[in-house]
């Protein structure tokens, strides 16, 4: 995680996390859809973004430091802009050089940690159905013609083969684990190697395993700049509950953002 020391202007946050703003404070920012400020003497994170855009992290985030290694929310402002702030977890993410050096443990740890995520009780999610609004997100590309291809590994030669391919296979979809909904190495934390805690967590949610699944493989070819380890990842996971054919309804799904 990569973070740039700043002077903040007080003016630009809201009044009621001045008294945050009085020590060191780093941009740690890796998108253009939010910023995101580490405040390592308070031990927390400040973020934000359009408004009403953190209300499901804020509530998903709350709910999964209830059940596993979430952080904790600690205040939400919804105002001009929202503004997320959430507890600190100990560690690197797993694009530290420490963690890309050891490529093999890396992602054996990554497909045994989201087993051990998709185990979760799923009583009391807030989003009890992830399928809706990431197929009404898909739907929504595909008329706006926005998709990228690279997404499905080639499986679809046009955007309308993998559209038509995603409703005649919808269907197959299931809502019965636990979503980060974002899996990928910067949202996993390490400290000595064991999980010391996962964060972004805004496109959680009940819905199908293949969604983190398709999203560990990715991140993984994308960080470590190999498609070598996809097997690796999915036996460490576990076959026994992996679908080749609700895989391929995510890539296709992902197509269409």
């Amino acid at each position: 995680m990569e973070r740039k020391r700043i002077t903040p202007d007080p003016s630009a946050f809201p009044e009621v996390f001045h008294p945050l703003l009085k020590g060191e404070i780093y941009d740690s920012s890796c998108s253009n859809a939010a910023r995101v400020f580490y405040l390592p003497e308070e031990r927390c994170f400040l973020k934000t973004a359009p408004k009403g855009s953190l209300q499901r992290e804020k509530e998903l985030t709350a709910f999964f430091h209830t059940v596993y290694k979430a952080p904790a929310v600690l205040a939400y402002l919804s105002d001009e802009r929202d503004w997320l702030l959430t507890s600190a977890v100990e560690g690197e993410d797993c694009i530290h050089p420490d963690h890309l050096a050891d490529p093999k443990r890396l992602c054996d740890l990554l497909g045994e940690t989201l087993r051990t995520i998709h185990s979760l009780p799923v009583k009391g999610c807030p989003v009890e159905d992830h399928r809706e609004r990431y197929f009404a997100t898909a739907e929504e590309n595909y008329r706006r013609g926005e998709w990228d291809l690279s997404y499905c590994h080639d499986a679809f030669a046009t955007p309308e083969e993998a559209y038509a391919y995603l409703n005649g296979k919808r269907h197959l979809m299931q809502k019965d684990t636990l979503l980060h909904g974002d899996y990928c190495l910067p949202n996993v934390m390490l400290k000595d190697w064991q999980v010391s805690g996962i964060i972004d967590l805004g496109n959680g949610g009940v819905g199908d395993r293949h969604v983190d699944l398709y999203w560990g493989a990715w991140t993984l070819a994308f960080n470590l700049h190999t498609d070598a380890y996809r097997q690796r990842f999915f036996d460490a996971y576990g076959r026994d509950l992996i679908d080749g054919e609700r895989l391929l309804l995510v890539s296709a799904a992902e197509c269409f953002g």
